[in-house]
């Protein structure tokens, strides 16, 4: 592989990255199967994130690859306003059998960002994820369906980490036995292949706006990419594989070994804390003086160089790893993140 210039990255201003420190010594991932990626360097890593929140089956799955190809080739594209394509509606209709409660009305987004726009009510994520791993008490989730139903407020989950699987269930709402008013999910929905998010909702509040309005557009808001041909097509796929390789029984099974593995860590230099549910965990670690959220990110870097891909937030270390992981995947994993606490220590 090519070695990168520094003039072929300047160009880019990424994402929720340090542009210059990771210039300098850039980390490219050039492809990936399976519980892997392959580093430019032709280095083997071990995918503990499941990408970003978001490869619950694993990378490139022969079916969900197949099936975008094939949609490429036959439509690439078809608007939303006004028009539709069967996909669309495929899947919206697969989505509900697998939602809670009675949320059995979707509209799609292309983002998790996007699913959680024009709000007026409660949102919460049931577990917060990118901000390290935070476990609800016990009865909050309840607590505040209380609170909402007593106040007529709409209760929103962000389930765009928790959702399809990362918990043991197809969402959290199932895992945790509190069913919200609506829904927002995206990430697990394509298996990160395609960009979707999607908003479900109870039959009620898609009735209070469609069945009310006079007549012509219900509700204007919308997007260019709603519902697109090729991520249509990537979901429906993706369910099949969720529910032929019974991905989301696996992770539930798997969650007494994660938990043993997270707990593992306990006493070593710098964890303050091991956070844990389903196949989410949290390191959280003893900050620098002075340089705040420094040792999370030097382990990440040492994780990497050692062939595993851990996530750095703030001072905590996020690990979620596609659910198709195997028992030895999981002590290889805390191997590496142990090994990297240790050299940093």
């Amino acid at each position: 592989m090519p070695e990168t210039s520094l003039s072929q990255l300047e160009p880019h201003w990424m994402p929720f990255t340090a542009n210059r420190a990771f210039k300098r010594a850039p980390r490219l991932l050039v492809s990936a199967a399976g519980m892997h990626y392959t580093a430019a360097d032709g280095r083997q890593i071990l995918d503990g994130t499941a990408g970003l929140w978001c490869v619950n089956a694993g990378h490139a799955p022969e079916p969900i690859v197949r099936a975008i190809a094939d949609a490429a080739a036959r439509l690439d594209y078809a608007p939303g306003f006004q028009m539709g394509h069967p996909g669309s509606f495929e899947l919206a209709g697969r989505l509900t059998t697998i939602l809670p409660g009675d949320l059995d009305r979707v509209f799609f987004t292309n983002s998790g960002s996007e699913a959680v726009d024009t709000i007026a009510a409660v949102i919460v994520e049931p577990v917060a994820g990118s901000t390290g791993v935070l476990v609800p008490p016990r009865g909050y989730l309840e607590r505040l369906r209380a609170l909402c139903d007593r106040h007529g407020i709409l209760l929103i989950f962000d389930e765009v980490i928790t959702g399809f699987g990362r918990l043991g269930a197809p969402f959290a709402a199932q895992a945790l036995g509190v069913v919200p008013d609506m829904i927002t999910c995206a990430k697990g929905i394509t298996n990160g292949a395609v960009p979707m998010g999607a908003v479900a909702v109870r039959r009620g509040i898609y009735d209070a706006v469609v069945e009310t309005a006079p007549g012509g557009i219900e509700l204007f808001h919308g997007y260019t990419y709603s519902g697109h041909p090729l991520a249509t097509a990537a979901g429906l796929a993706t369910l099949d594989v969720y529910r032929t390789d019974g991905l989301f029984d696996r992770a539930k099974a798997l969650t007494p070994t994660w938990e043993e593995a997270v707990h593992s860590l306990r006493g070593l230099p710098h964890v303050v804390d091991l956070r844990n549910l389903g196949l989410m965990a949290a390191i959280e670690l003893e900050p620098r003086a002075g340089q705040p959220g420094a040792r999370a990110f030097d382990l990440f870097v040492d994780c990497f160089n050692r062939g595993a891909l851990v996530r750095a937030a703030g001072e905590t270390v996020c690990l979620s790893p596609p659910l198709i992981i195997e028992p030895g995947q999981i002590d290889e994993l805390f191997g590496v993140v142990r090994a990297g606490l240790k050299q940093l220590a």
